[in-house]
């Protein structure tokens, strides 16, 4: 398979690619994976992330965010860095913002008021939101249409059938990562992916996390990567009932026009 795909979601700043971050781009490209959206989930994340993809111009863009485990650490000052940062040629998208009831890392009413702060700068600057959900659906959606957000990725996508036709009415693109790729967890999603249209749907490995679990060869230290994703397409291809090639084709094409790369 030789058309190129694009990792919507890739935590490449994580300490574990702290070794070898270069030869993980590299892996990537030989795979066909390029660009790369590398996903800031804090301040001095965004900011790491930020810098590091304007190093490989057009092959290495950022999102510019705080994650909910980290709206703790938010003040006044927050925003107006993240304006910053957005303001930057290789930065394409507000987040990862959202809610996370399940761990609750940072109280939820703080979650909450951050998660609104970067909607409303997203508008502002009239730039895309990539969003994270978990355990929170109810808050989250009714947050979303109180702001008349349009244009969002829901990464990562895990949830119910009710909840991808609540993101779908809305106009929201979702996110598969090797969830899919687990016979236990992720059967459900085998199914769901079916009712995702084919230009509203995207791929991701939110490396160095959720490594498919039916990978051939697994890697030694259980770390997920950007060269990875083709096995990715491969399932959720098969879900579809498509052929690679054409689901590559679409969701890369989604993907550009989404993030306007």
């Amino acid at each position: 398979m030789n058309h190129p795909i694009v990792d919507i979601g890739v935590n490449l700043m994580h300490r574990s690619f702290h070794q070898d971050r270069e030869q993980v781009v590299e892996r990537a490209i030989a795979n066909h994976v390029t660009p790369l959206i590398l996903t800031g989930t804090s301040l001095r994340n965004s900011i790491e992330a930020a810098r590091y993809s304007g190093r490989y111009v057009g092959k290495l863009y950022a999102t510019a965010g705080v994650h909910p485990h980290d709206t703790k650490s938010c003040n006044e000052e927050t925003i107006t860095k993240l304006k910053e940062l957005a303001a930057l040629p290789q930065v394409v998208a507000i987040g990862e913002c959202g809610l996370d009831y399940n761990r609750d890392f940072s109280p939820r009413d703080v979650q909450r008021k951050w998660f609104t702060e970067q909607i409303r700068l997203a508008l502002e600057l009239n730039m895309p939101l990539f969003l994270h959900e978990r355990e929170a659906f109810s808050d989250f959606i009714a947050i979303l249409k109180e702001h008349s957000v349009q244009k969002a990725v829901i990464h990562c996508f895990t949830g119910t059938q009710s909840e991808l036709k609540t993101y779908l009415e809305r106009g929201f693109y979702i996110g598969i990562t090797g969830w899919i790729c687990d016979e236990r967890r992720g059967k459900h999603l085998r199914d769901l992916v079916r009712m995702i249209p084919p230009n509203r749907l995207m791929i991701e490995t939110d490396a160095p996390f959720l490594t498919p679990r039916d990978l051939k060869e697994k890697p030694t230290d259980g770390r997920n990567e950007p060269a990875f994703l083709p096995h990715i397409l491969q399932t959720v291809a098969g879900c579809i009932g498509r052929p690679a090639e054409e689901v590559a084709k679409a969701t890369t094409e989604t993907a550009a026009e989404f993030f306007g790369i």
